[in-house]
């Protein structure tokens, strides 16, 4: 699970990384607002964590300007600012919870395995089957087609595939593919991730040099683009 935290504060910063880091998230941060949202755009975060009083551009902006693009993404608010006024303006502007400073380390790590098992709950679809071009895709046989040609997935194209296509026009990170599709016991090179990408084009785009639907975004991750 990949979490986001914005904090200015660097010796807070860097006890709230090492605590998350420690349950086992992969935690990204950043320190201003305007960094914040160039880190966000295009990329996978399970759960943003924001400061409030931040130089830049504030949490509360920040948060505003996420809930315009990602309505599921969980958001949870943690500032110095404790009065009333200020918790209800953060969930106002879309904000799933708010935490006072100075908290309770397990109070926070609980808020925050809460929120994440919130948000992955709801964004979890039953996805049996996708259409995409001429291409369609059944998950739960391993069985897909372009046009007439049958293709048989394996087990880790189609659990690779699925990441891909449920976080499609996002940018999903090496990372976040190891945990999920081959998971801590094995560490595939850079090298076999792309030629899973190149095995999907073959299958599934015309033009396989010029691929329409699987990207490799060099030093990021891969992306799926579709506009089903």
């Amino acid at each position: 699970m990949r979490i986001f935290l914005v904090e200015d504060e660097e010796q807070i910063r860097k006890m709230m990384k090492f605590n998350l880091e420690a349950e086992g998230y992969e935690v990204v941060t950043a320190s201003d607002g305007k960094e914040a949202l160039g880190i966000i755009d295009g990329q996978h975060f399970d759960l943003i964590i924001l400061d409030i009083m931040l130089p830049g551009l504030n949490g509360y902006q920040i948060c505003e300007n996420i809930r315009l693009r990602n309505e599921k993404v969980g958001i949870l608010m943690v500032s110095a600012k404790d009065s009333s006024q200020d918790r209800i303006m953060g969930l106002k502007l879309g904000a799933d919870d708010y935490l006072v400073k100075p908290f309770n380390l397990e109070e926070f790590l609980l808020r925050v395995n809460n929120l994440i098992k919130r948000s992955t709950e709801e964004a979890k679809v039953q996805l049996n089957e996708f259409q995409f071009g001429n291409n369609n895709i059944n998950f739960v046989t391993f069985e897909a087609t372009h046009g007439n040609k049958k293709i048989d997935l394996t087990n880790k194209e189609a659990l690779l595939l699925k990441m891909l296509i449920e976080r499609k026009n996002e940018v999903v990170s090496r990372q976040h593919i190891l945990q999920n599709v081959w998971g801590y016991d094995i560490y595939p090179s850079t090298r076999t991730i792309d030629n899973f990408i190149l095995s999907f084009r073959k299958y599934f785009e015309d033009d396989p040099r010029n691929p329409k639907y699987f990207h490799s975004i060099r030093g990021v991750g891969y992306k799926f683009t579709s506009e089903n």
